[in-house]
């Protein structure tokens, strides 16, 4: 049974594609490619799956330095940064957390801006559903090595000048919701000051303090509290957070295959021109160099 998200993806994919038949006109053949990954239609099929073979053209040779090709191609010159507004339409995607994460910290690293670490602080709630042993065995310590989507990391690194990315609502009637993209302006012990670069409120200056955050996430062994920024690094993103996204570079990371419905699409279909496409594959032991996998269910389309 397709749930509902897969739903909500089509939903997605049907008004991107509307788009797309008007952006892609002046590059007819990729246009034309993207629909077909959209229809399920581009490929060799393999398993109910179908193998892509991606254009030599927007794909980064796989290297060494690979990576680094393609952060330079989305991101030239960061490191003497001083173009208005230059991450409003740029940014790299990647399929899973662990991936996002690792290009964000290599690429705060290099950033030549002022630091700051804010550690947040984490505890077990005291609820009627958490045993006694569960409040002794689950030590802050324990705590703060839980990390996944939707939640900041207890050590947020964060540099003047870098993207950040929201991740809960805050302020829905300014426009602070979750997926906002915002740049650093200055850190304080309470509140870091950003400017958005999204939205209907884009060039504002706002002031984010930091929360007490409760996940909602049945896979979490223990219901506890973090309090922290609610923000993340965003040079790159996943790309379910990338959904609605605009954007002249993208470059897309892919250290595996996709296995989610659609996901392909929706990361190729962020781009506004194929010139601004570059595809890094890695690690494919079962496919070519410049294969990967894309996953449709097809039952999504049925009855439509």
């Amino acid at each position: 049974m397709i749930n509902k998200y897969c739903y909500e993806a089509l939903d997605k994919c049907l008004t991107d594609i509307l788009r797309c038949s008007t952006s892609y006109n002046a590059h007819f053949p990729f246009g034309e490619w993207l629909l077909k990954i959209g229809d399920d239609l581009a490929g060799d099929t393999t398993d109910g799956e179908l193998i892509v073979h991606i254009p030599s053209d927007i794909l980064v040779k796989n290297s060494e330095t690979a990576l680094d090709d393609l952060i330079d191609f989305v991101y030239p010159d960061v490191i003497n940064l001083s173009v208005e507004n230059y991450f409003k339409d740029r940014a790299i995607l990647a399929q899973t957390l662990d991936c996002v994460t690792d290009v964000n910290n290599k690429m705060t690293a290099e950033l030549p801006r002022h630091e700051r670490d804010y550690l947040s602080s984490d505890f077990v709630c005291a609820e009627e559903e958490n045993m006694e042993f569960e409040l002794d065995a689950f030590s802050p310590e324990i705590l703060n090595g839980i990390n996944y989507s939707g939640l900041p990391p207890h050590k947020l690194i964060v540099k003047v000048g870098a993207p950040v990315m929201l991740l809960w609502n805050i302020d829905q009637t300014n426009s602070l919701c979750n997926r906002t993209r915002m740049q650093v302006r200055r850190m304080g012990n309470h509140v870091i000051e950003c400017k958005t670069l999204i939205g209907n409120k884009a060039e504002s200056i706002v002031l984010i303090p930091r929360l007490n955050l409760i996940p909602n996430n049945e896979t979490l062994p223990v219901r506890f509290q973090r309090r922290q920024f609610s923000i993340i690094m965003s040079f790159a993103m996943t790309i379910n957070k990338s959904q609605g996204e605009n954007l002249s570079k993208v470059g897309i990371y892919l250290p595996r295959p996709f296995f989610t419905h659609g996901q392909l699409y929706v990361a190729l279909s962020r781009v506004t021109s194929k010139d601004g496409l570059r595809v890094l594959l890695q690690d494919y032991e079962h496919l070519e160099d410049n294969c990967t996998m894309n996953v449709v269910y097809r039952e999504v389309f049925e009855n439509l």
